[in-house]
């Protein structure tokens, strides 16, 4: 079968010709209908420090995959052939697709069965993907992380493809939203989803008194104003990664009281947060379908900030 497959930092992907999977004992092999693209796998592309962490080259990058059980592996229960799931890319004691061994770039791929969420029949593939690592690290952050709860006066920044999905999941679970977004095309999307009010930078929310702030974007400023925005006793919450330092004002830190902690990734729970807030259809990500040809392409556009929303290769045809 054909594959997307990593060689090495600075070199394009390569399309190979790879031997298919399969299920090894606690796994399963799934055909996969749909993979997201992420901004680590342009990282992958561009950052050496990302080498380490792979198990072997060439790689089939790709960690949001949503798909069909095709095959099972020795001692699975509870799942079948025919079973519609999604994968969790940072489950705790399971591989990690597209970085410990091949992921979605391609037709089929192996995963454990501890890494498995049911999609619900409502939801498509192209959801079910985005759901996965975009939907998931969102909800981490928002409900987990930042435990916010109905009546918070919340602030997001960045309105990306985790950006929006965050801010709606405040939304829906009914708190006042403010954004931060330096992009003023992407407002418009900001209001369709129930954003009480968007400015251009982080320094905007200094007089909101907001119990929480999340910031998506991570570009070292982001996360200093952040700190100094937000009200005694609130909390930072640190998803992004623009930047891999910042350099923050601790008289700000301490004196306001403020906690400073970051989110990484989610669990299947989170993953199956998001999917029953997207099968009410209160939660609709904006999603951009490519082709399975177009997935260099469409990293390409990541890489250059082309992209609203989330992009998603759709293997359905």
């Amino acid at each position: 079968m054909k594959a997307w497959q990593f060689t090495n930092t600075h070199e394009p992907l390569v399309l190979n010709e790879v031997p298919e999977p399969t299920a090894g004992p606690g796994d399963v092999v799934i055909d996969i209908k749909a993979a997201g693209l992420c901004h680590s796998d342009v990282g992958l592309l561009e950052d050496e420090g990302w080498l380490p962490m792979l198990g072997k080259r060439p790689l089939t990058p790709g960690h949001e995959i949503a798909g069909v059980i095709s095959e099972v592996g020795e001692g699975v229960e509870g799942w079948k052939v025919g079973d519609r799931v999604g994968v969790c890319p940072s489950e705790e004691g399971a591989s990690s697709p597209g970085y410990t061994h091949d992921g979605g770039y391609s037709f089929k791929c192996a995963a454990s069965a501890k890494s498995l969420v049911a999609v619900p029949e409502s939801l498509s593939f192209e959801q079910a993907a985005a759901g996965t690592d975009a939907g998931m690290t969102s909800y981490h952050a928002v409900v987990t992380a930042g435990g916010v709860k109905r009546g918070d006066r919340i602030g997001v920044v960045g309105l990306g493809g985790l950006g929006q999905i965050g801010a709606r999941i405040a939304v829906l679970r009914g708190c006042e939203v403010h954004v931060a977004e330096p992009n003023e095309q992407v407002w418009p999307l900001g209001e369709e989803i129930g954003v009480t009010k968007i400015v251009s930078d982080v320094t905007g929310f200094a007089d909101e008194n907001l119990d929480v702030i999340i910031d998506f974007a991570g570009y070292g400023t982001t996360t200093a104003g952040a700190v100094e925005a937000v009200r005694q006793g609130g909390r930072v919450v640190q998803v992004g990664l623009g930047r891999m330092e910042a350099t923050i004002n601790t008289s700000a830190l301490v004196t306001h009281r403020v906690t400073l902690i970051g989110s990484l990734g989610g669990s299947t729970a989170d993953i199956k947060g998001v999917y029953e807030m997207m099968a009410t259809g209160e939660l609709s990500p904006t999603l951009t379908s490519i082709t399975f040809n177009e997935i260099p392409e469409g990293l390409d556009r990541l890489a250059k900030g082309g992209v609203v929303g989330r992009l998603v290769a759709s293997l359905n045809a």
